[in-house]
């Protein structure tokens, strides 16, 4: 039986140079935060408060805030936690907020060389998108859609009709 070629190797499929070039910088740069080993998601924030006592300078006209105080926010099964930070911590945590930032900047480009590579694949010009149809911008989109591209008087399940009333008499 002939071996069936694994199409997610990049011998299969070939992308350009300069996607080849592009997608070895991002991953030298991933190999530079995955070295450092620390990455953490969400934001640090700088907050300044007001305090409950009345005659305090927060409560002034202009008002003399509180602070400032670092807060790092994430969000953990759709819901914000939150927790103060000191001015070391800020200090220590930021560069892992700002790794996980990069991350996910990295990933996203590489995703659109992927997509770039998929989308230049020679193998997408020979065919069209639906067997049997051309390619090409379709202007009856609404008609298809609502008949499920079958003749409006033609059921699916065949045991129902559609209802035809002569409203003339």
């Amino acid at each position: 039986m002939p071996r069936t070629p694994d199409l997610c190797h990049p011998e299969t499929v070939r992308p350009a140079a300069s996607h080849q070039a592009e997608a070895a910088k991002i991953a030298a740069e991933l190999a530079a935060i995955a070295s450092s080993g620390m990455v953490l998601p969400g934001s640090i924030t700088q907050r300044r408060t007001r305090c409950g006592r009345r005659n305090c300078g927060c409560h002034a006209d202009p008002p003399r805030l509180h602070g400032p105080y670092w807060q790092w926010t994430r969000k953990v099964a759709a819901k914000t936690i939150c927790r103060w930070l000191s001015n070391d911590q800020h200090h220590d945590y930021q560069p892992w907020i700002d790794n996980d930032r990069r991350l996910h900047e990295l990933l996203t480009r590489l995703e659109a060389l992927g997509i770039a590579a998929f989308e230049a694949d020679p193998r997408w010009q020979h065919r069209s998108r639906r067997p049997g149809h051309a390619a090409g911008p379709r202007t009856d989109v609404d008609a298809a859609r609502l008949t499920c591209e079958q003749r409006p008087d033609h059921c699916a399940s065949g045991l129902l009709t559609p209802k035809r009333e002569v409203l003339s008499s």
